[in-house]
């Protein structure tokens, strides 16, 4: 550990922890990394909607959901995304960064494929069901970001318990593909807690993880944790159809 810039800096692995910059950084710093999460959903959208009209592209991924099938397309979702995650964290690099960032928005977009046609097209009332999960999704992250802004709580303590909760849920889907079960409205439930504790966890490395030059990483984190958690009230709400 090292001072620098007359104590206003704290160095942690080489990195400013972000707790010891001044008000005004760490507002410019949130700033970027909120607009860049806004970004990131729409650039999303944008991606979801050339996706959706390519119909060979519509069924290559609903032939991917049965059984062996999907269990690929998550494993090909997984490389993808810690690819990603990783480029964006290594480099330096604003222009890599924003690749990784785009692959990731990418990836995530196609994953949702079949479960955004199965809503538009399928369920009597799909734009109100998406519109309901929507505005619920944003309504708990909203909170959720304000309750670690609000309380200062570094919530790094649920890392072990996020990680086990992940393998444990993965776990459960290979099984119910392999064996062909469902796992039902509880586990979408239980994932819909796992995301809710990503973003409690994600927002509080905002402050005690990543450096002032690091909001393109930050951002790629709360991403990844609030569409995790609209695929699962999304489930749930078209459970009730």
């Amino acid at each position: 550990m090292e001072n620098s810039n007359q104590g206003q800096f704290e160095r942690l692995d080489d990195k400013m922890v972000l707790s010891r910059l001044a008000v005004s950084d760490r507002t410019a710093f949130y700033k970027k990394t909120y607009a860049h999460v806004a970004g990131g959903v729409l650039v999303f959208i944008l991606f979801e909607w050339l996706l959706l009209q390519s119909e060979t592209i519509v069924n290559f991924a609903l032939s991917m959901t049965q059984g062996w099938r999907w269990l690929i397309m998550l494993g090909g979702f997984m490389f993808i995304t810690n690819y990603a995650e990783g480029m964006a964290l290594k480099t330096k690099d604003k222009n890599k960064q924003y690749l990784a960032y785009g692959l990731y928005i990418l990836a995530e977009a196609f994953i949702f494929v079949p479960l955004l046609y199965i809503a538009i097209n399928f369920l009597e009332d799909g734009g109100k069901v998406l519109y309901q999960a929507s505005i619920v999704t944003l309504s708990l992250f909203t909170g959720l970001t304000a309750v670690v802004f609000v309380t200062k709580k570094d919530f790094s303590f649920l890392k072990t318990g996020l990680t086990i909760g992940f393998f444990i849920a993965i776990g459960l889907i290979i099984a119910g593909s392999i064996f062909g079960f469902n796992l039902g409205l509880w586990f979408s439930v239980a994932m819909c807690l796992l995301a809710g504790g990503s973003i409690l966890y994600q927002t509080s490395n905002l402050v005690n993880k990543y450096a002032e030059d690091e909001y393109i990483p930050a951002s790629l984190g709360l991403f990844a944790s609030l569409m995790l958690l609209f695929w699962y009230i999304l489930s749930i709400f078209m459970s009730r159809d």
